[in-house]
């Protein structure tokens, strides 16, 4: 059991959600790894004059996903990599192999990351960690052209 002591919680701040701001984010990927997305996200934060309230994204594709990872050492994003290689090698005997024999593995991988994430958004501002960053992950060898959207709910500044 948690004592009293250890946790703490602030007041809750409640805005009168108005404004809903819509984006299509179309990046084109280099092939097999992780793209920074946040500092094109933030833009968009900023230009939707974003104040309170959440962001929603999501990915329109099957073999590429999104997820929240640490930005500050990239041996991170490279043992990542890895570890997704290891979850679902290309060599094994996948039925499902019409693209090649990265299809099938990168289905796999994006059903073990995800293909939406929520970030709440305070006073304009992504409410993410100081080692955070969004990542687009494409699974595929060769690069290809993502989209994801990008939606704010919430007041305006």
């Amino acid at each position: 059991m948690t004592s009293a002591r250890s946790v703490t919680r602030s007041a809750p701040s409640i805005v009168q959600a108005d404004t809903i701001a819509t984006s299509l984010l179309t990046v084109q990927t280099p092939g097999r790894g992780f793209t920074d997305l946040t500092s094109e996200i933030s833009k968009f934060v900023g230009e939707a004059r974003a104040g309170d309230g959440a962001l929603s994204l999501f990915i329109r594709h099957t073999s590429a996903s999104l997820t929240i990872q640490e930005n500050a050492d990239p041996s991170v994003l490279v043992d990542l990599t890895t570890a997704l290689s290891r979850l679902a090698p290309e060599n094994a005997p996948w039925t499902h192999d019409t693209e090649g024999p990265d299809d099938m593995p990168a289905h796999v991988k994006t059903m073990l990351t995800q293909t939406s994430l929520h970030v709440p958004v305070l006073n304009g501002r992504l409410a993410l960690g100081t080692w955070q960053a969004i990542y687009l992950v494409e699974h595929r060898s060769r690069p290809h052209r993502r989209e994801v959207v990008l939606q704010f709910i919430g007041g305006n500044h």
